[in-house]
């Protein structure tokens, strides 16, 4: 039996077969592909579209797909024909988790309490549990100053990266030469990655850590230590970027915005744009021992060594290896160059992959020049409805997967001109919508190519998960039907996705045989979780004469 919800929500959005012929094989015939028009409206959360199954042909890849539903409080794994086959409970909130290849599940779930940090992708613990869903360890790293966030990462050797906030009050944010103008009251929120070695069943180590602090620079005031040129300091981070916005917001458009959960509880007018960089993703790749990071606040991926100790992390050797994305941000701006934007889910092609070594990515906002508003938020707060219908004239925006190969020289280093940005100047593979328009994830997403050379692509704002092959033939298509509805104490939402009920941070495929496999029996649960089923709410009463 399914659930059948009525979701009032307030009008709070004021921000934001191939024919066969035998013996013969003939050509597919080719599949029609819409012609949008400026005033042909799609739907931006998705939350009435069909959910469950959708499509599974011969040349999907076999195998199971791992998610979190949303809003609840445990992850799950199905067959291709969209059977939840097992699942693991948990008493917080997880948007993100790893299946270990011994069977255990490496769950980033978001902790109950924290004072500072009110942005979307909170966490603050880690918890790793065995197959049958017993808790073995459990990590907090949310206190005032600090949040791990969005994204963890295993190790080989057992330990776990992390992506932390780290606090730097407004003080000393300016005395570093930050534009008083443009910094928050609350201070800043730069990111640092941090390594943590568990200590069993509770607690760990940090035993390594990179500051995204250590490695500024900024040319507006010479007289601060940090100055210098940015387009001659390729590895550093210019501390006043992602510093202008649009009119103040106010505590009235704040707590209206609570109310239909596009924020967090603790979000104040104070620190409103303290989180200045929200790195959401983060990747090793073991034989370079480096580090993938994602900044969507930057527009930029970079890289960082993970060879070199933390008192070296500190100095030039912990500078940015390669960065790519947005090379405005370090004087290098050249349109010829593809741009991010909003972008999640860096991570390396793992070998044996095709494109093994290259890098992965979902470009999620990518901006239409001739769209009327300024971006999807400022449409959804004119719609005023759970299932804001917009036109492509309005906002244009689209989403791509982009697959690139980094300059990599056989010293570890990566290629850069006196002059030009970081390559490459082409990506090797990306996936758009044939009519660009369908394919539309403003937030949240990833990617995952396969062994085979499909790609797992999660649509995330939709809930939308679906595989295409090389040449962008879907041939696996699954939305998200599950929404638990699960609240913090305080009776919030434990992220704040406002109306994308059915939203996924990611999705990740597994081979049928992979290890974690091994004895397990895999068959359909019975029965299987209740599914969530949206009703749009009444209209609003007329209103009086």
């Amino acid at each position: 039996m399914k659930k059948s919800i009525i979701l009032l929500l307030l009008p709070l959005f004021l921000f934001n077969l191939s024919c066969k012929k035998e013996p013969e094989e003939q050509p597919a015939e080719p599949i029609a592909v819409k012609e949008w028009k400026p005033e042909d409206t799609r739907s931006i959360t998705g939350v009435n579209a069909e959910r469950g199954l959708i499509n599974k042909t011969d040349k999907a890849t076999d195998g199971y797909i791992m998610f979190q539903p949303s809003a609840s409080t445990k992850t799950v794994l199905i067959n291709l024909d969209g059977e939840v086959v097992h699942e693991w409970g948990h008493d917080l909130n997880s948007m993100q988790a790893y299946l270990l290849d011994n069977g255990h599940l490496l769950s980033l779930q978001r902790d109950i309490d924290f004072p500072t940090f009110a942005a979307g992708g909170q966490a603050g613990r880690i918890r790793e549990y065995d197959w049958d869903g017993n808790m073995l360890w459990d990590f907090e790293y949310a206190t005032e100053t600090e949040l791990i966030h969005h994204d963890i990462e295993p190790l080989p050797n057992g330990n776990i990266l992390a992506i932390s906030y780290e606090v730097i009050p407004f003080e000393d944010a300016v005395a570093a030469g930050r534009d008083p103008e443009h910094t928050a009251k609350a201070g800043i929120w730069p990111d640092k990655i941090i390594e943590i070695k568990p200590t069993y069943p509770e607690g760990g180590e940090i035993v390594w850590e990179w500051r995204m602090w250590d490695h500024i620079i900024q040319d507006n005031d010479s007289t601060k230590a940090n100055y210098g040129v940015l387009a001659d300091n390729p590895g550093k981070i210019n501390i006043n970027l992602h510093g202008e916005g649009g009119p103040p917001i106010t505590a009235e458009q704040i707590e209206q915005m609570k109310k239909g959960s596009m924020v967090t509880s603790n979000a104040t007018v104070d620190n409103w744009d303290s989180d200045i960089v929200h790195c959401n993703a983060v990747s090793y790749n073991a034989d370079l021992d480096q580090i993938a990071v994602s900044s969507p606040g930057l527009g930029e991926i970079f890289i960082i060594d993970h060879s070199i100790s933390t008192e070296e992390a500190k100095g030039p050797a912990g500078d940015l290896l390669y960065r790519w994305g947005n090379p405005a941000n370090y004087g290098r701006e050249n349109e010829a160059y593809p741009r991010l934007h909003g972008q999640h889910d860096v991570k390396w092609i793992p070998e044996g992959h095709p494109g093994e070594g290259e890098l992965m990515v979902f470009n999620n906002d990518i901006p239409d020049p001739n769209s009327k508003l300024p971006n999807v938020w400022a449409a959804i707060m004119q719609a005023k409805s759970p299932d804001p219908q917009v036109a492509v004239g309005d906002v244009g925006n689209y989403s791509a997967v982009y697959q690139l190969k980094p300059p990599l020289k056989s010293d570890g280093a990566y290629e850069l001109s006196d002059s030009e940005p970081f390559g490459p100047k082409e990506t090797s593979w990306t996936y758009m919508a044939p009519d660009k328009y369908s394919f539309y994830s403003a937030f949240v997403s990833g990617a995952q190519r396969l062994a085979n050379g499909n790609t797992l692509i999660c649509s995330g704002a939709k809930g939308r998960f679906f595989e295409v092959t090389s040449e962008g033939e879907i041939v696996w298509e699954y939305w998200n039907p599950y929404m638990d509805g699960y609240k913090l104490p305080d009776g919030t939402a434990s992220q704040p996705t406002g109306p994308f009920l059915f939203g996924q941070f990611r999705a990740t495929h597994f081979s049928a045989d992979y290890s974690a496999f091994s004895g397990k029996e895999l068959k359909a649960i019975d029965p299987q979780p209740e599914q969530f089923v949206f009703k749009m709410p009444p209209p609003p009463p007329p209103a009086e004469q």
